[in-house]
């Protein structure tokens, strides 16, 4: 007669070769295009909670998918930034966590308001540290190219645009000391010149969302962000994080998708709101994915699973 001690871990057993299983690596496959990368964000709990597993998850599924880059949507570091180059956080929140060989590629980071209760310069000065870490300045663009396919990049630096931050100088002493208009201006004349077949704006604060936050972000963001991107018919979807859920809206006049991305590592509930095509409370990550005629960004929850597609056919 099997034991009950033998009985358990056979079951245990065959549940963990059920979940590998679960995350399928022909279905991963077979959402490649050209043109693929990962959002990922809210990730830095010293690789507690869901953060570990799910940085194992984006290693596999890369080991699947050709995967260009990582697009980090800020907040890399909780909870209070980092305070240099050579702070060991950098090794909790990011180097021992992201360290399957299938993300030894470019990240393309932007700043999150935890950054910015730290020292944001050593965020950018990291760059000279990592090989990976690929962030020459607070806002910049990129352009990913493959097959003839090309996707523009624009990753925007959000705290600096909201009061909220730009006010309070003792929590986010550099937020006030950015040149808020040079940065929406900049935005304008990037998305001017846009030509590529997909363009998508990346930052860390939501314009359109469920949250708990205050209202004056959200407002701050339609104002000097959302009234730009709505000027230039090139921008596909807006990007982002902070909320620590999976959200989709779509708003009457705009083409424009409105996409928060879940946290990586700690998620939070959510509930529908005008607008809303799709909301999850769920952990993960997401992979976008382009050819010439179809841009997907595809929710990934923890488990493997895609639980939710953003598509855009032309």
């Amino acid at each position: 007669m099997i034991s009950l001690k033998k009985l358990f871990w056979t079951c245990c057993l065959s549940l963990s070769v059920l979940v590998a299983f679960a995350q399928d690596a022909s279905a991963w496959k077979a959402l490649e295009k050209p043109v693929n990368f990962l959002l990922a964000n809210d990730l830095g709990r010293n690789g507690y909670y869901d953060q570990k597993p799910i940085a194992e998850l984006m290693g596999q599924l890369a080991e699947n998918v050709d995967i260009e880059a990582v697009v980090a949507a800020g907040d890399v570091h909780h909870f209070e930034g980092v305070r240099s180059v050579n702070d060991p956080l950098w090794m909790t929140n990011y180097e021992l966590i992201y360290s399957h060989p299938e993300l030894m590629i470019p990240w393309y980071p932007i700043l999150g308001n935890h950054e910015y209760r730290g020292n944001t310069q050593a965020v950018l000065d990291y760059a000279q540290v990592s090989a990976r870490w690929e962030m020459p300045a607070r806002y910049y663009t990129k352009v990913l190219e493959n097959d003839d396919v090309t996707v523009r990049l624009v990753l925007i630096d959000t705290a600096p645009l909201l009061d909220k931050y730009r006010k309070d100088v003792e929590k986010y002493p550099d937020a006030c000391r950015q040149d808020m208009d040079k940065q929406l201006a900049w935005i304008d004349s990037v998305l001017t010149a846009a030509k590529e077949d997909w363009v998508l704006v990346v930052g860390h604060h939501p314009i359109f969302a469920d949250t708990d936050k205050s209202d004056a972000e959200r407002l701050d963001m339609e104002k000097r962000v959302d009234s730009i991107l709505r000027k230039h018919k090139n921008v596909n979807m807006y990007l982002c994080g902070h909320i620590h859920n999976f959200q989709h809206i779509r708003k009457p006049g705009s083409a424009i998708d409105y996409v928060v991305n879940s946290s990586g590592s700690l998620s939070r509930k959510v509930k529908a709101v005008d607008g809303t095509q799709f909301c999850s409370g769920e952990t993960g990550f997401s992979l976008v994915s382009a050819d010439k005629k179809e841009l997907c960004l595809h929710m990934i929850n923890k488990d493997g699973k895609v639980i939710y597609t953003v598509r855009q056919t032309r």
